[in-house]
């Protein structure tokens, strides 16, 4: 099926494509595949948990930690890291820093013990065209490494549990990160350690705080769809690439069209 040209309201700065797969936009003159390191985002982007046994360990640690739940409901999770929605959660229940700081690391800690021991319980699926897309990109002797709001230990134990874990040499993640810009900034200064100081790096993520820490660290950046976010919400945002999902990507190759 050849890909046709989709509705006009995509910027003109975009060329753009409908594929079998779906919606496809990037910026004249890339290529999705001409980098040198690939950060990908797991949540949302590789992955999805359905079975919220990450979300559900926060109020187990708290409890556990504290004496108290703490409930997730009014927090912002998707595009975040796991000490920036501890922060948060604590805010918006109306507890100072200075109450639950001084536990921060045995809270963090406990999040991960809590996750690795209800493990069996997760339900997670890997997003249509991951597979495919890593394989392409080794093929071609990229370097692929994750970029992730999580710890780096259930970070590891998603992709372990789904068989992702073999594509990628290299992680950044959120232990010592709040914000979401320095954990990119850390992941990428390891793609460079394995990749060379030269290296195009490009981050992979599917929410606007994917993007907004890419452009803080001044990297190129390909959102997909395939979390909360539309694939027109995306765009308003103005990532380099987007896609509705890496199956669409895919098949479009980005190519430059005649």
């Amino acid at each position: 099926m050849q890909n046709t040209a989709i509705r006009p309201t995509v910027p003109a700065v975009y060329r753009s494509y409908v594929t079998p797969k779906g919606r496809v936009a990037w910026r004249s003159g890339l290529l999705w595949d001409q980098f040198d390191a690939y950060l990908f985002d797991i949540d949302g982007t590789l992955l999805r948990d359905p079975g919220r046994v990450h979300y559900n360990a926060f109020s187990k640690a708290c409890y556990e930690v504290l004496g108290h739940s703490l409930s997730l409901e009014p927090v912002t999770v998707a595009g975040s890291t796991d000490p920036r929605i501890l922060r948060d959660a604590f805010a918006a229940a109306g507890i100072a820093d200075e109450t639950w700081r001084p536990h921060q690391s045995r809270l963090l800690e406990a999040i991960c013990t809590n996750v690795a021991r209800d493990a069996a319980n997760m339900q997670l699926t890997v997003m249509p065209g991951v597979v495919p897309t890593l394989r392409h990109l080794a093929a071609l002797g990229k370097w692929l490494g994750v970029a992730t709001g999580n710890l780096e230990s259930i970070g590891w134990l998603k992709l372990e549990r789904t068989g992702l874990r073999e594509h990628f040499t290299f992680g950044g993640f959120s232990d010592a990160h709040e914000q979401r810009a320095d954990m990119i900034a850390a992941a990428a200064a390891a793609a460079r350690d394995d990749a060379g100081v030269d290296a195009s790096i490009v981050v992979v993520g599917d929410t606007p705080f994917d993007i907004a820490a890419a452009r803080a660290n001044r990297l190129s950046v390909i959102a997909v769809a395939t979390g909360r976010s539309s694939f027109d919400h995306l765009l308003e945002h103005a990532p380099d690439i987007c896609a509705e999902n890496l199956e669409a990507l895919l098949a479009a190759k980005c190519e430059e069209q005649p």
